[in-house]
């Protein structure tokens, strides 16, 4: 039953029907309504996620209950008690209309009335607040209200979608990403696609970068991006360091000047005096590079340190050469200055049609994967900043805590960095994030605390429940004792992007639009293969990822015709991870 009536189109409230109950005491943003016994006929039941509303002086309060129980009344024998956070009130202006808003104005006295709220004021409450608010499903309470997301409050504080594998985090995000890039055309999104799932999630609004097509030379990368390729996460010789950082300079200011007036070591001077470093984003060749250290190499007469750098120059030779590492080493003796370029399929900054990039992180080596996102996430701040913010990006990281970890001593550093600067600083620029998880509790507590609105899906785990009962309201934490609870698709929505928060159900998707991984069954209706072609294939991809060609499978396979043998890259037999292994040639140990 209904307290108020015509609030859906802003008229004053009808008078009151018999109240289920009054309230018994309130105690910061709760109040305890002690409820008759049993209830009268014709009511909702007030359980646990259901709305109640308290009538005061010309408001309404509005609650959600967090707990019911049955307590003594000398005087009136058995009550049921209702625990309830007071969320917001519904006010009339003035001019006899009726409006919802967050916060508590005047709290309620005791004996105050209370009452189920009713459809049309659940209506009122979750209204659509603007033009630019998107629909992402329903409330779980009640189909037939519509769970609005203003995208304004949702990007301006960035949002995270948290919870355990399964629950449809990726449907929650296809969902509200393709929603938002229709109401706010000038958005540009970039997917940091972990799994390969998201390839055909958006049809033909994204466009899908991947080993294949990417193009990120090795120039964009700074310096201790750089040193995580070259080494694969591991510390680096600070020997190999210092001529690194010395020569990445000189290679740079080489490459400015033109190859008529080339800079050797020893015109470093000139090369201070020209501005650049090793994190300038400014091209360089390898050939140049190497041409340096052999030369640096070439006036030492230190047998020991000749061979520092006779390592340095292998090490580099070897990734260059790796066909893995093609996106960032292609025409690397022969390439220009590509930067529009890369920003343009980043971020598709001059496509319409395309407003969506998905970046295929599967598809790239996984030594590299971290230095690769932090790039990005840097290109992004960078442009951001230095465009003015000029256009608008978000930049959506599934399994966010494997670049951003809460442990400072795990994962690597300057990717944290990154994203810590767009959660901190972004939003004055227009670049923001979309943090998808199933361990917040592993993600870095300063960039989830930046986060103003959660999608919080199903968990068990106590201590992400704990960190996010620690960001969100108390008011709301109360909320996340429903979250073990959640079905598929289910979600508590809580903070600004919200109109209040909710138990909601996301819009279920069509089959082509369910994200997937490339890897998995494409669904009930596709032929399964023979297990001798799935092998096949297998073999086949594997060969591929680490060679330039990639073998055939029918030279590898009996029974497979014959067919001539492509040439393949061999991989170097040198061992550079470890100095003094025993399986490096003995000219290479130190």
């Amino acid at each position: 039953m209904s307290t108020w009536q015509g609030s859906t189109d802003g008229q004053a409230p009808a008078a009151s029907h018999k109240a289920l109950g009054h309230v018994l005491a309130v105690e910061g943003s709760e109040a305890r309504i002690g409820l008759d016994y049993p209830l009268p006929s014709g009511h909702d039941r007030p359980t646990v996620g259901k709305f109640i509303a308290i009538k005061g002086n010309g408001t309404m309060l509005v609650g959600m209950i967090s707990e019911v129980s049955l307590r003594p009344e000398e005087a009136n024998g058995f009550k049921a008690m209702a625990r309830v956070d007071l969320l917001g009130e519904i006010e009339r202006t003035p001019q006899g209309v009726s409006r919802f808003r967050r916060g508590v104005r005047e709290y309620a006295a005791i004996g105050d009335p209370a009452e189920m709220i009713g459809r049309e004021e659940l209506h009122l409450i979750y209204a659509s607040t603007g033009a630019r608010s998107i629909t992402v499903g329903h409330l779980s309470q009640d189909p037939s209200i519509p769970a609005y997301v203003d995208t304004d409050h949702l990007l301006a504080k960035h949002f995270a979608v948290v919870g355990s594998t399964g629950v449809g985090k990726s449907s929650a995000v296809s969902a509200i990403v393709t929603r938002m890039i229709d109401v706010r055309p000038e958005l540009r999104v970039l997917l940091l696609d972990v799994h390969n799932e998201y390839r055909a999630a958006f049809g033909t609004r994204a466009s899908i970068v991947g080993a294949e097509n990417l193009r990120l030379p090795f120039w964009l990368f700074n310096f201790e991006e750089t040193l995580n390729v070259l080494y694969g996460g591991k510390p680096a010789p600070t020997e190999e360091i210092e001529i690194l950082a010395e020569l990445i300079p000189t290679a740079k200011a080489n490459y400015q000047s033109g190859s008529a007036d080339r800079i050797s070591v020893e015109k470093r001077q000139t090369t201070r005096r020209s501005g650049f470093t090793a994190d300038t984003p400014s091209p360089y060749t390898l050939q140049d590079l190497l041409a340096l250290i052999r030369e640096r190499m070439g006036k030492l007469e230190n047998r020991s340190i000749s061979m520092v750098h006779h390592r340095l120059m292998i090490r580099i030779e070897t990734i260059k050469n790796d066909p893995r590492y093609e996106f960032m080493f292609k025409n690397a003796n022969h390439g220009g200055d590509i930067m529009a370029s890369v920003l343009n399929q980043m971020f598709s900054l001059e496509s319409e049609e395309q407003p969506l990039t998905i970046l295929k992180l599967a598809s790239l080596p996984d030594e590299v994967v971290d230095a690769v996102v932090c790039v990005l996430a840097r290109l992004a701040f960078d442009f951001a900043l230095w465009s003015d913010g000029a256009i608008p990006i978000l930049l959506v990281c599934e399994e966010a805590h494997r670049y951003a970890w809460s442990d400072q001593h795990s994962g690597f550093a300057p990717a944290r960095r990154a994203l810590k600067r767009i959660a901190r600083e972004g939003r004055k620029y227009g670049v923001h994030l979309g943090l998808v998880t199933q361990r917040p509790a592993e993600l870095d507590p300063t960039i989830i605390s930046q986060c103003s609105t959660f999608f919080v899906m199903r968990m068990t785990n106590d201590a992400d429940q704990a960190l996010l009962r620690s960001a969100v309201s108390e008011a709301a934490a109360n909320l996340l004792a429903f979250v073990p609870s959640l079905g598929a698709q289910e979600a508590i929505g809580i903070g600004e992007g919200m109109p209040l928060v909710a138990r909601i159900t996301f819009t279920t998707l069509s089959f082509d639009e369910i994200p997937r991984s490339d890897s998995g069954a494409r669904g009930e209706s596709a032929q399964p293969k023979p297990r001798s072609e799935v092998v096949r294939s297998a073999i086949e991809r594997w060969r591929r990822a680490t060679t330039s060609q990639g073998f055939r499978l029918e030279d590898e396979l009996p029974g497979v015709a014959e067919a001539p043998r492509p040439t393949a890259v061999t991989p170097n037999p040198l061992r550079l991870d470890t100095n003094n292994d025993p399986a490096r040639p003995l000219s290479l140990r130190r």
